[in-house]
């Protein structure tokens, strides 16, 4: 693995002492960058390839690029040898804001790609936000040794990239809204020469939504010879309960049986007992947002810095996809620790190799990267703001950036007493499904029943936090039957904390469960009515 002091290495044959000690010796070689930095050509004209401008000019100023969908810009495009050090990018949300009122692409639809040599393959193609360990288009700081994001909008990579005749960085837009005010520097060291035997630097994205039946989950299958140095793993869960049991199988060279074999997902990212949110130099969980629900989202990465895995003929990364997992879904109708799930995973390899990989994934298309929705009715709330809909107070609707689909509805009653808010449901066929409420939590929301065709279902929600986020609240597993139905929320306090009885409602959805609940068919008989019920 090359990291900075390997880099020196390479560059001298002098000793290094400690993690720093190749900044002590001579480096054969001159640093240069790529950027965004406003140049100019001859003409007066901007020229990508022109002279850097530094005047009073508010041009001068003007470090970025907007890149239209379906386009690709050219990052860096320059002859070696030489080594990229560092990629630090920053471009706009996908929220609405001043510098683009309609938005812009995420990070999930913008493809990074890099060529080295003029190989017509990338060795590097996965979308910016995974390679960056950010997955499911959602910005998320990451705060480890070769890659930080912090704020989740300050992209860096101190990933060491060799190449010895050419370097091609190119950032694909593959949105149907543009990446607005891109800017970026690459910075890298020309050298005279590298040695012979050195490696590529190579990262590929893959996909399985789900993933498939009686198969392994296959991060990278390559002959040749390196060393595997770091995993991105993303997991959207289709099934309540516990996703992360299922082993890490590493084949190195002629193995028959895999050498390296795992204990559980949690514990290949050196977790243990499940995952939950962290940032490490070397291993991390940058996105986690509900324990053990039916579309709950995970992101991990895992760097072998200290430890990498080294081959002479060929690797072959692998994940079992076993997990806990709720009775109806079990053959047994059992629950237990060991079943094979049917969750969505993608993830992005990362690993240095000698020579062309033999690899063949390529990343999809964009809109093929977003998750399939999960949703079979959904109820929008900004639909319902008549009289009808609710009981005393006012209500408005708000556009806030954790609701990409559109506005919430705010209800704003002064009291608890006849504070109340309903949304309809229509079921065209019935079938196993999960009731959820996407509901907004702040400093002055109260607390409310959850009530389905005048069934209490579950317990009073408390809509407090000190800060204003989103939940979605998991209500009840049942097959209900074709026809209208009704959610409402009835308000039956606040917190002591909060300052008032305010509720904040997006929608209410039916969410699809797994086609082998429909199969073995436990519940079609029971009645939620008289008992109701909620795998967690």
């Amino acid at each position: 693995m090359l990291t900075i002091l390997a880099c020196a290495m390479l560059l001298s044959s002098k000793p290094q002492f400690g993690a720093l000690g190749g900044l002590a010796q001579h480096w054969e070689g001159r640093s240069m960058r790529a950027s965004s930095t406003y140049r100019v050509g001859k003409d007066g004209k901007r020229d990508p390839n022109g002279m850097p401008v530094g005047d009073l000019d508010e041009h001068s100023n003007s470090d970025n690029y907007r890149v239209a969908p379906g386009k690709t810009h050219v990052v860096m495009d320059v002859k070696g040898p030489g080594v990229i050090t560092h990629m630090w990018f920053t471009f706009l949300g996908p929220e609405k804001q001043d510098w683009a009122p309609q938005g812009g692409a995420t990070h999930q639809d913008m493809l990074l790609r890099i060529y080295w040599d003029g190989s017509e393959k990338p060795g590097v193609e996965a979308p910016v936000g995974d390679f960056f360990a950010g997955c499911f288009g959602k910005r998320s700081e990451v705060i480890s040794l070769p890659v930080v994001v912090t704020r989740g909008s300050a992209y860096n990579c101190f990933w060491n990239m060799p190449f010895r005749k050419s370097a091609r960085v190119e950032i694909v837009n593959q949105s149907d809204k543009p990446v607005n005010l891109l800017y970026y520097n690459v910075d890298w060291i020309k050298t005279n020469s590298l040695p012979q035997d050195t490696p590529y630097f190579y990262a590929q994205y893959r996909q399985e939504y789900p993933v498939e039946h009686g198969k392994d989950y296959v991060l990278l299958d390559t002959k040749g010879k390196g060393q595997y140095v770091g995993t991105v793993l993303a997991v959207r869960t289709r099934s309540p309960m516990w996703f992360g049991e299922g082993d890490e199988k590493i084949s190195i060279d002629d193995d028959k049986t895999p050498s390296i074999w795992g204990t559980g997902t949690e514990d290949y990212f050196l977790s243990a007992w499940g995952l939950t949110k962290v940032n490490t130099p070397y291993y991390g969980v940058p996105y986690f947002d509900q324990w053990g629900i039916v579309g709950g989202h995970t992101s991990a990465y895992r760097w072998h810095i200290n430890d990498p895995i080294v081959f002479q003929k060929g690797i072959h990364v692998a994940f079992e996809h076993f997990g806990w997992i709720s009775p109806d879904e079990n053959a047994k109708g059992l629950t237990n620790s060991w079943n094979e799930r049917e969750d969505d995973y993608a993830s992005v390899a990362f690993w240095y190799q000698t020579g062309l990989p033999t690899f063949t994934a390529r990343a999809p298309s964009g809109p093929d990267r977003h998750l399939p929705s999960l949703e079979r009715v959904t109820a929008y709330a900004r639909d319902h703001v008549d009289a009808r809909s609710h009981g005393v107070g006012d209500v408005e609707t708000q556009d806030l950036e954790f609701y990409p689909e559109g506005p919430q509805v705010l209800y704003k009653p002064v009291a608890a007493e006849g504070a109340w808010f309903s949304l309809p449901l229509e079921v065209k066929k019935r079938e196993p499904l999960r009731l959820v409420l996407n509901l907004t939590t702040s400093y002055d929301f109260g607390t409310y029943q959850p009530y389905l065709d005048g069934v209490k279902i579950g317990g009073p929600i408390d809509l407090y936090s000190s800060e204003t986020g989103s939940k979605e609240f998991h209500l009840l597993d049942f097959w209900p039957e074709v026809g209208n139905h009704q959610v409402r929320l009835e308000c039956v306090g606040k917190s002591k904390h909060s300052d008032g009885y305010f509720l904040g409602i997006e929608s209410a959805r039916l969410r699809e469960r797994r086609p082998r609940v429909a199969r073995f068919g436990f519940d079609t008989k029971k009645d939620w009515k008289t008992n109701p019920v909620l795998y967690q």
